[in-house]
């Protein structure tokens, strides 16, 4: 690994050490299913369940030289109404037929809400979700772990844009509606997360298990929504109870799409946070290639920020104060003493001058001009401007 630096191994190496073997005699999967969408299930412990539909078909078409055809067939795919293409493989299609649709549970007047709800937080979940979850992720060692070995992990700017495909559907004001794209990103994230299990397990560098369990999409899932909420309710924000629920649900729809079981899926935020205190601790720590990953990061959004001046330090205070000291230090991201101690003061009065405007007329939709103008601007960043979409990949990391 010549991209692992001496520098940068050493960063992590004291952590690592202190923290040991990772997954070793983790606690056994004691989530009640009884406080899942489903309201039952099995039990079974996620860490030992996949995609029993998606893994098989998606292996199959690597195997048969199929995926080429397929990404070329649905590069154009769109459109949550769009019908799938002609020439698809038969399996393929019915697969995706299927997964398509959303669950029986779906709440229609909840994911409208979850829209305006996005939009008048936007400044708050674009920051949490793009910033805050990219730092968490690259401090799970598993997914940091699938990132850089997988195929995506040789082209970050690429990885992040397509991950943000997804992010931003999930938040965008028509993302389940019919001419949204929310349940197209996902039933592609799902193809490409079935493609990563088969391929990373012939990878040199693996250790031969299958990635991207049940529990990891969950460890990813806490991530993203329900980080964001605890962050939302310590800066103390004021949300509405319809609000919340709103939100929590177009991610437990998400979900669903992405090929979680319901059954794993929480039903409340009480369950989330639940479920969340579980499973996070023991998924969390350092890795040499997480502090790789971090610092392609942190750099890409320094650029983004500010492109051409020194506004690094800036980003590292940023970060440290999203996730706190002990993921930052996991990450390998530097203390910095001018600015990380601005953020922590400045930054809560920010948001209690924001919200005290929020209640005038117009502000809302300005506040979503900005964000949205901000969401375009990052995409357009990470892309170099040229069409970017979700494909399935034939192929590990290039050596």
């Amino acid at each position: 690994m010549a991209e692992l630096s001496r520098r940068k191994i050493l960063i992590s190496g004291g952590a690592l050490g202190a923290l040991g073997a990772l997954g070793v005699a983790t606690p056994a999967w004691s989530w009640a299913p009884s406080g899942s969408i489903a309201g039952a299930g099995t039990g079974a412990d996620p860490r030992w369940v996949w995609d029993a539909e998606a893994d098989p078909l998606v292996a199959a078409l690597i195997d048969r030289g199929d995926v080429p055809l397929v990404n070329q067939l649905l590069w154009d795919w769109n459109r949550n109404d769009q019908p799938l293409p002609a020439g698809l493989p038969a399996d393929l299609r019915d697969f995706m037929e299927h997964a398509r649709q959303l669950p029986a549970w779906a709440d229609r007047v909840k994911l409208e809400r979850a829209a305006q709800f996005n939009k008048s937080r936007g400044l708050y979940l674009n920051l949490l979700n793009g910033v805050g979850g990219g730092m968490l992720s690259t401090a799970i060692p598993k997914e940091a772990r699938a990132v850089y070995y997988s195929k995506g992990g040789a082209d970050m700017e690429d990885r992040v844009a397509k991950t943000s495909i997804l992010g931003f559907a999930v938040g965008d004001l028509n993302a389940y509606r019919p001419d949204g794209d929310c349940v197209v990103q996902a039933v592609k994230t799902r193809l490409v997360h079935a493609a990563v299990r088969h391929l990373l397990q012939q990878s040199p560098h693996w250790d031969g298990t299958i990635p991207i369990s049940q529990e990891d999409m969950l460890v990813t899932w806490h991530t993203l929504p329900t980080f964001a909420m605890r962050r939302m309710r310590d800066w103390q924000v004021p949300m509405t109870t319809a609000d919340t629920d709103a939100y929590l649900h177009v991610w437990q729809v998400t979900a669903h799409m992405l090929g979680i079981r319901d059954e794993y899926i929480p039903a409340t935020w009480a369950a989330a946070n639940a479920q969340s205190d579980q499973i996070l601790p023991r998924n969390m720590g350092p890795t040499p290639e997480g502090v790789i990953l971090t610092d392609i990061l942190l750099g890409q959004l320094a650029e983004q920020t500010s492109p051409g001046s020194i506004s690094r330090p800036l980003c590292n205070a940023l970060a440290r104060y999203l996730v706190g000291d002990q993921v930052a230090d996991w990450d390998g991201i530097r203390r910095e003493p001018v600015w990380g101690p601005l953020i922590s003061t400045v930054w809560p009065l920010l948001v209690k001058f924001r919200e005290g405007l929020i209640p005038l007329p117009l502000v809302p939709e300005t506040a979503w001009v900005i964000d949205e103008a901000a969401r375009q601007y990052i995409l357009f960043y990470l892309t170099k401007g040229k069409e970017t979409k979700i494909v399935i990949p034939t192929v590990n990391r290039p050596e």
